[in-house]
């Protein structure tokens, strides 16, 4: 992770995420003893794209460890509706915040927005690139539920443009995770992900189909298949609907198994499955709080 950024998975160390994971359960155990921790500390939420989970967990975040936010609001209210440059926005709102939150449809635009400021940046989404703050809540998680050592992974749905696939797996490469990719063909990895997860060590093992890996699977992380970033519509309603998860499904799971999801879904994971033993999404959007104070807290 480079001293004041966090842009991509791709920078983190397994030390760096046993840091951020550790503080995150500290923080958790106590929640009060870090109210005034950075009081007068401002971090600005900086969304050109829709978002909830993210900067209302970030916004709390801040706001529990004694800060405050200032939030751009709406890209058609912001001057950027007037033609102003991604580089001049975050110069300037560089001057109001001591930190600044970033989600952008541009993959590479946080990248490119770090350069030009001195107060840290952390991407919360770049288009189809990469979603590291929302990796370091899922390996959370799954450490809750499994541990990330000697763990087994299927990762399911949008794995071409999905954005918080790709930090995951990423990540999943600094520990003993054995990785299984089910998709349709047409949205299987980037090759880039792939260089990235071969260049680690990593083994990439591609499916269509869920059935035959579902019953090795310590975890199942499911993805919606995101309409948005389709440039073709009919491309999308060939590959729409092409997964579901419910209880049928999970008939042949095994016992423990934890079925998370970075949400929002549509109709990927059936409304009965919330109430098994399986699911883990809604723990999994709650610890996005104490996961991005820790984060907050490390990067301040």
């Amino acid at each position: 992770m480079r001293q004041g950024d966090l842009v991509s998975a791709t920078s983190l160390s397994r030390a760096d995420v046993e840091t951020v994971l550790d503080h995150a359960a500290a923080i958790a155990a106590d929640p009060e003893s870090w109210r005034e921790r950075h009081a007068g500390t401002l971090l600005a939420l900086c969304f050109f794209e829709p978002s909830t989970r993210t900067r209302m967990s970030f916004d709390a975040a801040m706001k529990r460890l004694g800060g405050d936010t200032v939030d751009m609001g709406h890209v058609e209210s912001s001057s950027v509706e007037k033609g102003e440059s991604l580089a001049d926005t975050v110069r300037v709102i560089e001057g109001y915040a001591d930190a600044l939150v970033l989600r952008h449809p541009s993959e590479g635009a946080a990248r490119m927005a770090a350069e030009y400021v001195d107060i840290p940046l952390i991407n919360a989404g770049d288009g189809a690139g990469q979603h590291p703050s929302q990796t370091l809540l899922d390996l959370y998680t799954m450490r809750e539920a499994t541990g990330l050592d000697e763990v087994t992974v299927g990762i399911l749905g949008d794995l071409k443009y999905g954005r918080t696939v790709h930090s995951l797996a990423e990540a999943l490469t600094e520990f003993d995770a054995r990785m299984h990719f089910v998709s349709p063909k047409s949205l299987r990895l980037p090759r880039s992900v792939r260089y990235d997860i071969e260049d680690a060590g990593g083994e990439v093992r591609e499916h269509e189909d869920l059935d035959p890996v579902l019953s090795d699977l310590d975890v199942l992380y499911v993805t919606r298949i995101q309409r948005e970033r389709f440039p073709d519509e009919s491309e999308y309603r060939e590959v729409a609907g092409k997964y579901r998860i419910d209880d049928e499904t999970l008939a042949a799971a095994r016992d423990d198994l934890t079925v998370m999801h970075p949400l929002p879904r549509v109709d990927e994971i059936d409304p009965a499955v919330d109430t098994t033993d399986h699911a883990r999404y809604f723990r999994q959007a709650h610890n996005g709080v104490p996961v991005r104070m820790a984060l907050l807290d490390l990067l301040l």
